[in-house]
């Protein structure tokens, strides 16, 4: 069988909500991705704007940064990567507002909406969030501030058969569910099925006596609230149960003319929950001519009686609303959005509308403003309120076009609507894609999700002047501090006056217009979905160039390319599993083992010195200030070890000599800056020494025991100013102290467990966010900064010292060596636990520019990483800080290289063990890298996880950050093959946000297909651009058409083909299709294009569809094309290739869906309208047919297994044809078929040894296993196709695949398998893209490996607690509406969940111990090293 594994995470954006889930941090986010929840707070931070002169000025200056190099080293090393004076330029700064990341859940569901449910009890904790998922499903849950985790208060399953009604209703699963909750949180409802209302109560407190409104000068003394009713033994009923037991509603029950629900949602400002509906006692047809059969009503619901209403409705509506759209006061009411249409309804019935198009004279005759002039489009548009006091809403259509909506009022009533578009000057543009949710942050920052491009924070201001601009900045932190004054509860009357409030928002909406609304960028989200198709090249430079000299050895083989996004959002991802990193200095440097960059202030003259010694001048100052000396620790041929300092200037770095720097005294093991950065440290084996900014020596340190009379020599140290943490090989730890003068004192160890306790290994961390104060920061006030010092004992425990108090430790865990999931000074395993050695422990801040915070490093033996992140929970006043504090593991299952074996003497060149490397800003990156055989950083952005990353290339033994005026916030490292290179991470590439190198490359015009020309080394894109389409003015059977003169087009696609360099990502050619032609597919085939030399060549084949109307026959085109070498443009090398088209086919009957190669004598296989036909490129530009196969439909893909004549087409409506080609006589036979009602989007082959399973993806997510069986009983000879099992994916349906090889130095689950010849085809795996942003693998296992991670799934599914309460096995069983695709043979097996298997990594050792041994491995080591071939990006190397 096979293994499904998730690559990547979902990044399209389906659901958004702003509520205050988590007490004390204002408004939260929650963003829903499919399967991801994600919970963010807002921060405010000063961030630059770029200019765009300033922005061309700077990158002109970097491209000439590199050109004037000086080397002047006596060593002979090369000093590239220090450049000269950088032009300074100045941006325009601004408070900006950033997402920050708190927690993040994978579930085992598909979210389909959200909820905020307000808190009952005042200030008694969080908001609830309600959440929908497919298959009417609901869940409650809750922020637990104990476990810093959700933590799940109800579940709800409305999918019972007796609620589908009628025995011919379809599926429940096709059927959109709605969930809306009521704005005072008194209820919530779920739309399900076609007409089912699930309603689910919540209780509240006395709002009878607890009135807002009470005025105590009229009504008298406020009445005291009796608490008895509320409160029942000292526990509230409301704590217990939030809600009451929910109930379902028949639309058609409430009342009759519910037949055809569109859409309905809660309505402000009244006493009772009530909901407006938009609904039809027909159903909305085009065709069948009906106009303004739609209905409006609004009925309150009666929660104790569960009965309602109807208090309101209007009639003859449009046909083409579809969403309700409530509005908060002092408008009130609702708007109904059409396609072509605005209507405000307000509490009364009265009816206001604006038509936005001149298509809406034609759907309706309902009264509307004539606003057809603005001729868009509202289909998918979002709308959210901008100003509620101004009556202002913000519209976004499809297309990412802003419009202003503004309302009329006169008194209390709703007059009128305007609606304007914003220029692009005032940031109308700045969302590319289709917004999918539109939430508010505050007043002035709202949020707009995207699931076809990346999702924005954006914020607005009212074009302010410059006198006015620091109040704005004051508004913007005030704003997303406090709560949303649009969610306050209303307790007026049904139809609550409120006229002074009113009075006043006419006001301020009469003053708003003076000023004209901006937005801006705040901030944005990561998406490559949808992946509309995927390729892979090599990664190319200009030839002969200085970057492809530097990235030799540095850089991956091959390169995923994928297609992703969709309009103006189109780009091409270019995806790389690790850091690549970009050189800029590279060097031979054999004999170093070890790097520390340092800067530190020149000795102070006493002539300079002032009356309180104070220094003047920039030389005695370090801040902002680059490094300026590199001590390098090396190690000679004799394997004697040395220390050297060079000086790095502007013009290059140079050996010093004629300092007291003394390079024989030994190998450096820690370097660092002490006293204010007045002294450079250098610890030794045998002692530490200080140097003046000079490095002149000012003092030595002997590790010299004078009890004893002996000297342990360091084996690690740890630097934080102004202390020195040294672990010696006694197991003995060593503090000292650097006092005013500047001297190293050794700090007294009063605590008499740290003289006799082994210790293993130790840190220091220098805590500036707060999470280890002793009381923790009130809100708004600067943590106190304190230095906190880390140690491990030999027998596990953790402890926690806060300097320079050393009498006892605050904190001690004694569980540390379990590595629990959850660590507390309390923890304790049971007796005959498993430990896991522990070879270092490191504290580090992780994070960007925007958000760091600190976590718990583990460091195994085998070089796999442990991450704890640690938080506070309040307890009662005066308790212990050691009750307070936690470590949560978070999840990491990204395994460590081994060391490789090489059998020669430069693996022995490694003398000690190579410790974990703190970076404070590599590129904007506050890191830890780890070195050895597997470099990996660990990397965090402030809207992510911590993620661990290789560094692409070979082990490496140095390390250290480096940054000079050449290479800013870089870092230098020495692998083993002795080269050395000074590096940056690239800043164009995005990490932490998916786990993988992404690197963006707009397009700007959707992308529909990419392929990959290798002779030419360039990228082939396939777009398709949207035209007006006019109907043809010569028709001699429509005469009428050459009158027609519309304002208000239609569209249709064009195609146009684009020629990419990726020497620096531009379009270097084109190719027009021609008008209302679409582009398909796009491949590149190794065609025959001589039948006299039989010549091949790669070419690029394009398959077309031309389709003007659903009246006229769709024709198709296949062109085939070359890339043809010719002058590039003056300035632009890359620009030395076009396109040139060698053949044009047309297809007079159907598309062109597809293209493949097909045989041996390099033909295609086109899959045009419903035929298949194998076809060859003539020297006349023809393709002639050869064979054929008659399809039924249409043709969503074809696959042939290179070189073997074996095919697959995948019909959209009628399963998988499994089909063979012969060339001697030309032929293509029908082998086996699989069920007629499968709807299959994509289907490919995945060999497993000698067995070949095809794998059909269809439309509602499930992936089908088939195989071809003549020798089955059942397969009727082989003509149907067995059904081995099948497995559903959720939203990430797989729409393109690619079969891979694994690489074959990666340990597969097939290592293990028995018999295997050596002459065994290499394993493959099957690549999967889907349209969520999902990248996945699925790969066959061995029988063996397959009964053992089945197991070790059942077991991890059955013994792990799940978010929201859902069931794994439940998500991945096929719907009940899933088809059979073949025969059935699968024996109740299904493919292996690999989402399962890694949270196996997240569970202490001794519980991984236990699981290992009832899934059949001798030990958990065992089963890391099966886990390490099956999840992950194992066994693609190449990338």
């Amino acid at each position: 069988m096979q293994c499904y594994t998730e690559l990547t995470p979902p990044t399209a954006v389906t659901h958004s909500l702003s509520l205050q889930l988590i007490p004390g941090q204002g408004n939260n986010l929650a963003v829903a991705k499919t399967s991801l929840l994600q919970i963010f707070r807002t921060k405010i931070v000063s961030a630059e704007v770029e200019v765009p002169e300033n922005a061309a000025r700077r990158a002109k200056t970097a491209a000439n940064r590199y050109e004037d190099r000086v080397a002047n080293d006596d060593d002979g090393l090369e000093v590239s990567f220090l450049g000269g004076d950088s032009l300074a330029t100045k941006a325009d700064r601004a408070n900006t507002a950033k997402l920050v990341l708190i927690a993040e859940f994978s579930l085992y569901g598909t979210i389909t909406g959200l909820a905020r449910i307000k808190n009952p009890r005042k200030g008694a904790g969080g908001d609830a969030l309600l959440m929908a998922f497919k298959d009417a499903k609901l869940t409650l849950v809750e922020w637990d501030a104990d476990t810093h985790n959700l933590h799940t208060v109800s579940i709800h399953y409305y999918e019972q058969e007796e609620l589908q009604g009628s025995p011919w209703a379809t599926p429940l699963n096709h059927y959109a569910n709605l969930l809306v909750a009521d704005p005072g949180s008194r209820c919530a409802a779920l739309k399900f099925g076609a007409r089912n209302l699930a309603i689910l109560p919540f209780k509240q407190a006395d709002e009878d006596i607890d009135m807002g409104d009470w005025d105590e000068e009229l009504d008298g003394p406020r009445p005291v609230k009796d608490l008895s009713s509320a409160v029942i033994n000292g526990a509230s009923n409301i704590e217990k149960t939030p809600y009451s037991p929910s109930f379902v509603l028949r639309l058609s029950n409430l009342d009759p003319s519910l037949l055809h629900p569109v859409h309905l949602v809660f309505l402000h400002e009244y006493r009772e929950p009530t909901f407006g509906i938009i609904s039809s006692t027909k159903a909305a047809s085009n065709s069948m001519g009906r106009k303004d059969h739609f209905t409006y009503m609004v009925f309150t619901l009666d929660l104790q009686q569960k009965a309602s209403t109807t208090i309101l409705s209007v009639g003859g509506l449009p046909q083409d609303l579809f969403r309700v759209v409530a509005l908060p006061p002092p408008v009130g009411g609702a708007l109904l959005v059409g396609f072509n249409e605005l209507i405000h309804i307000d509490q009364s019935g009265k009816a206001n509308g604006v038509a936005v198009n001149p298509l809406a004279r034609q759907t309706t005759t309902f009264g509307l403003v004539d606003q057809t002039h603005l001729n868009i489009r509202l289909e998918g548009c979002v709308i959210d309120v901008l100003t509620a006091d101004a009556g202002e809403l913000l519209v976004i259509m499809n297309d990412g076009r802003m419009a202003l909506l503004t309302f009329r009022i006169d008194g209390r009533t709703v007059s009128g609507l305007d609606l304007k578009i914003l220029p692009s000057e005032a940031g109308g543009s700045i969302i590319t894609s289709r917004v999918s949710s539109l939430s508010r942050l505050g007043r002035t920052v709202l949020f707009a999700g995207s699931d076809e491009g990346d999702s924005l924070v954006f914020g607005w201001t009212k074009g302010l002047g410059q006198t006015t601009k620091k109040s704005r900045t004051q508004d913007l932190d005030m704003d997303l501090d406090e709560d949303d004054d649009l969610d306050e509860d209303d307790d007026d009357d049904l139809y609550g006056e409120e006229p002074k409030v009113r009075q006043q928002t006419v006001a301020v909406a009469a003053s708003s217009k003076s000023g004209e609304v901006n937005f801006r960028i705040h901030d944005r989200l990561l998406s490559i979905a949808p992946i509309q198709g995927m390729t892979y090249g090599q990664p190319s430079w200009f030839p002969k160039s200085e970057e492809e000299r530097n990235s030799e050895g540095v850089h991956s083989e091959l390169q995923l390319v994928c297609a992703v996004g969709r309009g103006k959002s189109s780009s091409l991802a270019v995806i790389n599993r690790a850091i690549q990193p970009r050189i800029v200095g590279r060097f031979e440097f054999p004999e170093a083992r070890g790097f520390w960059t340092v800067y530190a202030k020149k000795p102070v003259p006493k002539s300079l010195q002032g009356d309180k010694g104070g220094a003047i001048g920039h030389d005695y100052d370090t801040s902002g200030q680059y490094d300026k000396f590199m001590i390098v620790a090396k190690v000679d041929l004799d394997g004697y070890g040395t220390s050297d300092v060079y000086a790095l200037t502007a013009a290059g770095f140079e050996s010093l000599t004629g300092t007291e720097f003394e390079p024989a005294a030994g190998l450096t093991v820690e370097a660092g800056t002490m006293g204010n950065d007045g002294r450079i440290i250098q610890v030794l084996k045998s002692e530490v020494r200080c140097y003046d900014g000079n490095l002149g020596l000012s003092q030595i340190l002997p590790m010299l025991d004078e009890e004893t009379g002996q000297e342990p020599r360091v084996n690690s140290a740890s630097i934080a100013d102004p202390y020195l943490l040294l672990v010696r090989d006694d197991s003995s730890v060593y503090i000292a102290q650097i006092d005013n003068n500047l001297e190293l004192e050794e700090v007294e160890r009063d605590d008499k467990t740290l003289v006799s306790t082994k210790w293993l290994t130790g840190c220091l961390y220098v805590d500036t966010s707060g999470v280890f104060a002793e009381e923790a920061p009130k809100k708004g006030a600067n943590p106190k900064e304190s230095i906190l010092m880390f140690l491990l004992s030999a027998s596990g425990a953790l402890h926690i010292y806060r300097l320079p108090d050393l009498t006892k430790p605050i904190y001690v865990a004694e569980g540390l060596s379990y590595i629990p999931p959850g660590l507390s000074a309390d923890y304790s395993a049971r007796k005959g636990t498993a430990k896991e050695p522990v070879s270092e422990v490191l504290v580090a801040d992780f994070g960007d520019s925007t958000a760091k915070s600190p976590h718990l490093l583990l460091r195994h033996s085998n070089n796999d990483l442990t991450i704890y992140q640690p938080f506070r929970v309040k307890k009662d006043a005066g308790g212990a800080f050691s009750k307070t504090l936690f470590f949560q593991k978070l999840p990491n299952s990204t395994f460590a290289k081994p060391q490789i074996e090489t059998g020669q003497d430069d693996t022995t060149d490694l003398p000690r063990f190579l410790p974990m490397r703190r970076c404070a800003n590599i590129s904007g990156y506050s890191t830890v890298f780890l070195p050895g055989p597997s470099p990996s950083f660990i990397v965090k952005s402030s809207k992510s996880v911590p993620r661990v990353l290789e560094l692409q290339g070979s082990a490496v033994h140095a390390m250290s950050s480096f940054h000079t005026e050449g290479c800013e916030n870089g870092f230098i490292y020495a692998d083993i093959h002795g080269i050395a290179r000074v590096a940056q991470i690239p800043s164009e590439s995005n990490y932490a946000e998916t786990g993988v190198s992404v690197k963006k490359v707009t397009i700007g015009e959707d992308v529909d297909a990419v392929t990959y020309h290798p002779p030419s080394q360039s990228y082939v894109v396939g777009c398709n651009i949207t035209e007006p389409f006019e109907l043809p003015k010569d028709d001699d059977y429509h005469k009428e058409w050459a009158r027609e003169n519309l304002a208000f087009k239609p569209t249709l696609d064009k195609g146009i083909l684009k020629l990419v360099s990726p020497v620096n990502w531009t379009v270097i050619d084109s190719a027009e299709m021609e008008p209302c032609e679409t582009i398909l597919c796009v491949e590149t085939l190794n065609l025959e294009v001589s039948e006299s030399t039989n010549e091949r060549r790669q070419l690029i084949a394009v398959g077309t569809a031309r389709s003007k109307g659903e009246d006229l026959p769709t024709r198709g085109h296949v062109y085939v094309f070359d890339i043809a070498d010719v002058i590039p443009e003056a300035g632009r090398p890359e620009t030395n290739k076009k396109l040139k088209l060698l053949a044009k086919e047309d297809i007079p009957r159907g598309a062109v869906t597809a293209l493949s190669e097909v045989g041996t004598q390099g033909l295609m296989l086109v899959a045009q309208g419903q035929k298949c036909m194998v076809r060859g490129l003539k020297e006349d530009g023809t393709l002639l047919p050869v064979a054929f196969m008659d399809m039924n439909c249409y043709v969503t893909s074809v696959k042939e297994l290179p070189g073997t004549g074996l095919c697959l087409m995948s019909d959209a409506f009628k399963g998988v044809w499994f089909t063979g080609y012969t060339e001697e006589p030309y032929k293509m036979m029908l082998f086996g078929k699989s069920a007629s009602k499968l709807e299959v989007l994509n289907a490919d082959f995945l060999p497993d040894g000698k067995e070949l399973f095809i794998v059909a993806s269809d439309a509602d997510g499930h992936i089908h296993i088939l195989q071809f069986d003549p020798e089955h009983p059942k397969s009727l000879q082989g003509h149907l196709l067995l059904h081995k099992t099948t497995f559903n994916t959720g939203a990430h349906l797989p729409t393109s695949s690619k079969l891979l090889p694994l690489a074959p130095t990666v340990p597969s689950p097939d290592a293990s398998r028995t018999g295997a010849s050596p002459d065994a085809p290499p394993p493959q795996v099957l690549l999967l893209a889907s349209p969520t942003g999902v990248l996945a693998t699925l790969r066959p296992l061995s029988e063996a490996a397959y009964r053992r991670l089945s197991s070790l799934a059942g077991q991890l599914m059955n013994s792990r607690q799940h978010v929201a309460g859902l069931n794994p096995k439940g998500h991945r069983m096929p719907l009940a509406s899933c088809p059979q695709s073949g025969v059935d043979a699968g024996i109740g097996r299904s493919i292996v969940d690999g989402t399962l298997l890694e949270g196996f990594t997240e569970l202490g050792a001794g519980r991984r111990g236990e699981m290992a041994g009832r899934a059949g491995y001798g030990s958990a080591g065992e089963v890391r090293t099966e886990l390490e071939g099956v999840i992950g990006w194992s066994g693609f190397g190449y990338f």
